[in-house]
């Protein structure tokens, strides 16, 4: 064949003639987008996506209809080019109904993909599940315990019955690798000779830690105390999170090249400045310490303690001083966890401060439950008024009764005086468990916002401070979550690897599509009963420290991963479409308006096809004509009416399809799915 010669993007590239600039490009290692273009089929130019720009040439080319000119020169992302695949790209979305991921995942601070794991659990494969976890969270078993599981909020099998017990599918799976013989610990697929210092241990840190080791940099994580694992350890009780579960996990990530130091306080034992000389990159990950005042006469007494505070003590196995009759004031999980432990420390009476209902706190419901079971007295609509003390030890608190007025910016009810009504406890101590603030000793070089906390770029996660970056409650809005912190970590470290490669890539939220829940019609899913968590009798567990939840077995777990609707599309990570619109700034709502009517036929028998997904590329019609020699799929109607529909005579028409798959393989969205062999 005659050579040719060609220049795209500036580079030099030869092909034969006859060849289309697609091919040539690809051939030279220039990637032209395509979605309607597949090596097994003539060429066909639909999609409008692999436009290029010819120089001197007033109109754009389809690079995979259009032959290559010899000596021609070519513009694979010019403005017009961008331009003008944005513009298709947006038309494509904007038709587009179906659910690249799962509500479950989108709701997740960390992005895990919930459903991955799910469905690996419910093929009793509990090592991918770990394998999909691990891609996230490095602490799976440790944050199934403990994470207040937004994913199960926007569970949409909640539609149907209740919502499935993700958290708890995540540390069942975890519990079962760690118990193996062959856990999952990736390592880093290259050394790049940069290093990293992460100061503080809790499970942002070792989250950023962990990634930063795994892209191949040389990482140390710091520590103030002791042992790593920061609040996961010293804030989270022994029976909700056993500390030989926490303690493998953090293992798993000294095995993946993590190096710790502990017993660090920075500005005692080293500043930042020496860390910042020491590496070529900080993560500033140092949680939020101290506890909230409670801002009423009193709160300076002995025996007046945060809650954070307590818990701690209770954790390095240091006495608590609480007495025989505790009041602990919040109502959130932290005052959970510290009412529950105050039983455990050997408090005879222990009480609830809110100011608001049991309709409004915060902390979840199987907590509460768990805390009236073994003995907490609640009161709600109170308030510390004062703490009484006698000889400068509390003695009493005197309770302020409270109300419910109008909503507040939180959509709660805002709690106002009873005027003139009083109550008063008699107790030995306090627990205030109302929030938590940021301790920034030794970290005063770096700014801060109107709130005291460090200033962290919202994208990049910089500080002010070249090289230093921060993650986690320390940052910005305060102090959240675990699972909320291990997200940031985690985008975090894909920002620093960028930085110490030279790059700025900020972080962008993926695009992807959703559907509407009002379009689904969940009345045709049969209810099953959402599987509950065995525990302990409250009798027993009051008692002692032991982890309160028994575990699921494994006929129960199965059963209940099988539950999963299955919302996010199947095909996500191999999506073309969804691939490509990543590369643009779309705005699918500009051209918001009608859509194709969108159904799920199986006509096809072993494979299902989704017409909300399909892009009308003809793929698959061409992939069952020219490959397949069947034709058994067309175009039907016209204009903007016009879909993709199986059509035949008999069934055997279709008998082969299952060992044929050809449409499958080559469609570019996931439109067509493999359900199993014809029977």
């Amino acid at each position: 064949m005659e050579k040719i010669t060609v220049t795209i993007n500036g580079k030099v590239c030869s092909g034969e003639r006859g060849d289309t600039i697609l091919n040539i490009a690809a051939a030279n290692g220039i990637i032209i987008p395509t979605l309607c273009h597949h090596y097994n089929v003539k060429h066909y130019g639909a999609c409008g996506i692999c436009v290029v720009e010819m120089e001197n040439s007033p109109k754009l080319l389809r690079a995979c209809s259009t032959v290559a000119s010899d000596g021609a020169v070519y513009f694979t992302e010019s403005q017009r080019v961008i331009k003008v695949r944005k513009i298709a790209l947006e038309l494509l979305m904007s038709d587009h109904e179906g659910d690249c991921r799962g509500p479950c995942s989108l709701n997740c601070p960390a992005g895990t993909d919930c459903q991955g794991y799910v469905k690996a659990i419910a093929q009793g494969d509990n090592r991918h599940a770990v394998e999909i976890i691990k891609e996230k969270i490095p602490l799976p078993a440790s944050i199934g315990r403990v994470c207040p599981h937004p994913c199960e909020t926007a569970c949409r099998r909640a539609h149907v019955e209740e919502p499935i017990s993700i958290a708890f599918l995540k540390y069942y799976a975890a519990d079962k690798v760690l118990a193996s013989d062959d856990p999952v610990i990736p390592k880093p697929e290259s050394v790049s000779g940069k290093t990293v210092g992460v100061i503080g241990g809790g499970p942002g840190g070792l989250t950023a830690a962990y990634f930063l080791s795994l892209a191949g940099h040389s990482v140390t994580a710091y520590d103030a105390m002791p042992k790593m694992g920061g609040m996961l350890r010293y804030g989270i009780p022994e029976y909700r999170l056993p500390k030989s579960v926490l303690d493998k996990e953090i293992a798993e990530i000294v095995s993946a090249g993590v190096k710790m130091e502990n017993n660090i306080k920075i500005g005692t034992d080293i500043t930042l400045s020496q860390l910042r000389e020491k590496h070529d990159a900080v993560v500033v990950a140092i949680g939020a310490w101290n506890n909230m005042g409670l801002r009423c006469k009193g709160e300076d007494l002995t025996g007046v303690m945060g809650g954070i505070e307590f818990l701690r003590k209770v954790a390095l196995g240091q006495p608590s001083g609480i007495g025989k009759s505790v009041a602990i004031v919040g109502g959130g999980n932290t005052a959970m966890d510290a009412c529950r432990t105050a039983v455990r420390a050997g408090a005879e009476n222990v009480y609830v401060i809110y100011r608001r209902t049991r309709d409004e706190m915060p902390a979840e419901d199987i907590e509460i439950d768990e805390a009236i079971e073994e003995g907490v007295t609640f009161k709600f609509l109170t308030n510390p008024a004062e703490i009484i003390g006698e000889n400068g030890k509390v003695s009493a608190v005197k309770l302020q009764v409270m109300e419910l007025g109008e909503p507040d910016a939180s959509g709660r009810r805002s709690p106002v005086p009873v005027e003139g009504k009083f109550e008063t406890l008699q107790v030995d101590s306090v627990i205030c468990a109302i929030g938590q603030k940021v301790n920034v000793s030794g970290f005063e070089e770096l700014e801060l916002n109107s709130r005291g906390i460090i200033s962290a770029d919202e994208h990049t996660f910089a500080t002010s401070v070249p090289g230093v970056f921060a993650v986690g409650d320390a940052t910005n809005r305060g102090a959240s979550i675990a699972i909320e912190a291990i997200g940031e970590a985690n985008k975090a470290a894909m920002v620093i690897d960028g930085y110490l490669a030279g790059m700025d890539t900020p972080y962008r939220k993926p695009y992807v599509s959703e559907r509407n829940t009002e379009d689904i019609d969940f009345s045709r899913f049969e209810k099953c009963a959402r599987t509950k968590m065995p525990v302990r009798p409250a009798e027993e567990r009051k008692h002692d420290f032991k982890e309160v939840n028994l575990g699921f077995s494994e006929d129960a777990a199965i059963a209940e991963a099988k539950r999963c609707l299955e919302c996010g599309c199947h095909d996500y990570k191999d999506c073309k479409l969804i691939k490509y619109a990543n590369m643009y700034d779309l705005d699918a709502d500009r051209f918001a308006g009608e859509k194709h009517s969108c159904f799920v036929e199986k006509k096809l028998e072993v494979i299902e096809r989704n017409q909300g997904k399909c892009i009308l590329c003809n793929l698959c019609v061409r992939e069952c004509k020219e490959v397949a020699g069947k034709g058994i799929l067309g175009l039907v109607d016209r204009g903007f009416k016009t879909v993709i529909r199986p059509e035949f005579r008999d069934s055997s028409v279709i008998s082969g399809c299952a060992d044929c798959l050809a449409c499958v393989d080559a469609c570019p969205t996931g439109a067509l799915k493999f359900i199993g062999n014809k029977k």
